[in-house]
């Protein structure tokens, strides 16, 4: 059953006091192998049903939770929980098998036109080896998320095939902002170019210039933490995009230096590093600038720092594997391909 507005004023008194009990998505088995052929998701509206799932952290307030269920439904969407959405175990949002299975099943789901992670957090690298990839290629939705939601858009577009998009979770601010850039990307499939705001001065070009490629990237740590495994796509001229949070710029250092050991640097045509939110240099320390000069300056590729890709409320929604142009002088980001039908 998909909660309108309506029905959780109507509902919510009541579950404070019992809890509500939400029916699990029907699952049946899928009978097509995957292939190599990138598929998209239909175009979301208004009006649709969003699957809310948990693959990794879980939200710990109850009211959190209530605010964001009335966020997305101001939106103008309906909303479907997974069986074990609210599930809290430590820093999980339940078993590793729990929450892959509510992954699946939402996308199984022929009443649910979209899924949404709730949050990130820290958990999506233990799921991946209990997700069949075939349940994505076969039932192509719009799937939304960040920060550790990388493993899941990387694992997801190498594994199935399907387009993806690095963009708002549930409990995100879903300001003007961010709201019009996930509208003109998942409801309205647009080709657009995003610029970094007049008023944000913390950007810069490492290496000026323009190129093409597939969007492919995500956090930072998150995407490190997955270099090795079988769930990393090829960067082959892909433009690579990054962003982190909370993260001393030695350990930045440290974990872009493992993307070049990787060899992913050397294959991708453009690199663009969002923000560091939080990101301290400290005493003693080198810059963000300096690090990224180091490392991405002698790459010969355009590439600049400062997009609207960060853990701050003013973000951009990206799909995950279509083409793009950067322009490094000018900071833009233009999306060439619409990620929907």
């Amino acid at each position: 059953m998909a909660f309108t507005r309506k029905d959780f004023i109507r509902t919510s008194a009541l579950a404070s006091l019992s809890g509500v009990i939400f029916k699990e998505a029907s699952s049946h088995p899928t009978t097509s192998s995957i292939n190599d052929a990138v598929i998209k998701p239909k175009a979301l509206k208004r009006g649709d049903t969003l699957g809310l799932v948990a693959p990794a952290s879980p939200i710990y307030d109850p009211n959190d939770f209530d605010e964001m269920m009335v966020s997305l439904m101001d939106l103008g969407f309906k909303l479907k929980l997974s069986k074990h959405v609210r599930n809290q175990r430590g820093f999980l949002a339940g078993t590793d098998k729990h929450r892959a299975q509510d992954l699946m099943n939402m996308f199984k789901d022929p009443d649910v036109d979209g899924v949404m992670c709730v949050r990130g957090g820290w958990g999506c690298n233990r799921i991946l080896p209990h997700i069949d990839f075939n349940v994505m290629h076969d039932n192509p939705k719009v799937f939304c998320g960040f920060s550790d939601i990388t493993s899941l858009h990387m694992a997801i577009y190498k594994e199935s095939g399907l387009h993806t998009f690095h963009g708002p979770v549930g409990a995100s601010n879903w300001n003007d902002f961010a709201t019009d850039a996930f509208t003109r990307i998942a409801m309205k499939g647009e080709k657009t170019t995003f610029h970094i705001p007049e008023d944000d001065v913390d950007n810069f070009t490492i290496n000026s210039g323009t190129t093409q490629g597939k969007l492919l990237g995500g956090n930072l740590t998150v995407l490190t933490s997955m270099i090795g495994s079988e769930y990393v796509p090829s960067f082959k001229n892909a433009v690579l995009f990054v962003e982190d949070v909370g993260e001393s710029i030695y350990r930045i250092d440290r974990m872009i230096m493992q993307l070049k050991l990787a060899g992913i640097l050397d294959e991708i045509s453009g690199f663009i590093f969002g923000k560091c939110t939080d990101c301290d240099s400290g005493e003693n320390s080198l810059t963000i600038q300096q690090v990224l000069d180091d490392h991405i300056k002698p790459l010969n590729i355009p590439a600049f720092y400062g997009a609207m890709i960060s853990h701050a409320d003013d973000n951009i929604t990206l799909p995950v594997g279509i083409d793009a142009e950067i322009d490094a002088s000018k900071k833009t980001i233009r999306i060439l391909d619409s990620g929907v039908v």
